[in-house]
């Protein structure tokens, strides 16, 4: 196995979860929905804002990947729902979707041998693909 193999083997692993950490799937999978707008002790945040919030900051490295243009939303605002906004189980299921929608995308282009990740991106020179996969794992 060639080592370019071996790292997007690796990063998929890591995409993924469940070696270390429990996978995305497993986090949401059966979660109650009677919850989704508890805020655990000592936490500003219901578990429906985290997921938000994870969503929202995966998509904005996607973007920043695959679109020069892309201008990330103001921080922190922008990667957070209101506090005091709750889900309904449509909006809790739309997060999950779209999380795991952005997800396929950033396995695909590991997978996809076409694709150099260790390139600058050409739009944001010391940045590259292999840098940002490994800081959306690292946040999910």
């Amino acid at each position: 196995m060639k080592s370019d193999d071996i790292v997007r083997e690796q990063l998929l692993a890591l995409l993924r979860g469940g070696h270390a950490h429990m996978s995305f799937d497993q986090a949401v999978n059966d979660f109650p929905l009677a919850y989704v707008n508890t805020r655990p002790p000592d936490t500003p945040y219901t578990l429906w804002h985290l997921l938000e919030h994870m969503r929202l900051a995966q998509w904005d490295i996607l973007e920043f990947i695959r679109n020069p243009d892309h201008v990330s939303p103001e921080w922190p605002a922008g990667y957070w729902p209101p506090p005091q906004q709750e889900a309904d189980p449509s909006q809790w299921q739309q997060t999950i979707e779209a999380f795991r929608s952005d997800l396929r995308t950033l396995e695909d282009m590991v997978k996809n041998p076409e694709i150099d990740l260790f390139a600058n991106l050409p739009h944001a020179p010391g940045y590259n693909i292999l840098r940002e996969i490994l800081l959306v794992s690292d946040h999910n």
